[in-house]
């Protein structure tokens, strides 16, 4: 089975070499796709210095674009289904993602077709985020089931892998949230498509380095597009 993760980036060269090596560094065969939003802080040209290292490895390629996660994810998905990956997962670079856990991402999406990095399925598991983070991110995480119905306990997971046929069947040119949005999005479609999805716990840690991309408009597109997502599924269009 071929295995890809996507990493998206965007002024992280404080942290792409040391988590491109800990994947690597499991040695459980997976490939590595960085999606690079035309860093200006210089993460390219250290992604292609790895690439002289895992040549058969290790990808990339650069947006010339700056708009949104989701887009990002979307480039890296049809890359991923042209170059006949069975398990695609997406992972953030700054950590915040502990890469041992992309085996049990595996291992659960063999019974599944979407397994899930979960903060949430056995209590709070998250690691220096300020209280206030934590409690939007965890209202965030009821909210969207009280809306949508989504028995999914960490909806705004960035941490997933998904099986070849769920994005097969997901039409990706109809997603359309770009940000914590998208993560919803695509769990969403996924579950309105009849598709399995099964929550793996993890602990989240907040990175040390690099800045975080957070920002007001992520969060004001999350809360509306959530509405949207549940009117164009009762009105059958989505």
């Amino acid at each position: 089975m071929k295995k890809l993760v996507i990493i998206p980036t965007y002024n992280e060269k404080e942290n792409i070499d040391r988590i491109i090596s800990a994947v690597f560094g499991l040695n459980e065969g997976y490939h590595i796709l960085v999606v690079d939003d035309s860093s200006p802080d210089g993460t390219g040209e250290i992604v292609k210095r790895l690439q002289t290292m895992y040549p058969e490895q290790l990808f990339m390629t650069v947006r010339q674009t700056k708009d949104g996660l989701g887009k990002a994810y979307i480039h890296g998905f049809k890359w991923a289904l042209e170059k006949n990956y069975d398990y695609i997962f997406e992972m953030d670079a700054d950590f915040s993602h502990n890469p041992s856990d992309l085996n049990r991402l595996y291992i659960a999406c063999q019974n599944a077709d979407l397994s899930v990095g979960s903060r949430y399925s056995k209590g709070i598991n998250v690691v220096n985020w300020p209280l206030g983070r934590i409690l939007l991110s965890y209202g965030a995480s009821i909210y969207v089931r009280t809306i949508l119905g989504m028995p999914v306990k960490d909806p705004t997971a960035g941490f997933v892998c998904f099986s070849r046929k769920v994005l097969e069947k997901i039409d990706l040119d109809r997603v359309k949230l770009k940000g914590y949005g998208f993560q919803i999005e695509m769990k969403f479609r996924t579950f309105s498509k009849g598709f399995k999805i099964a929550e793996v716990p993890i602990i989240f840690t907040n990175r040390e380095l690099g800045t975080s991309k957070m920002n007001g408009g992520i969060i004001h597109e999350a809360v509306f597009g959530v509405l949207n997502l549940k009117w164009k599924s009762l009105i059958g269009k989505l």
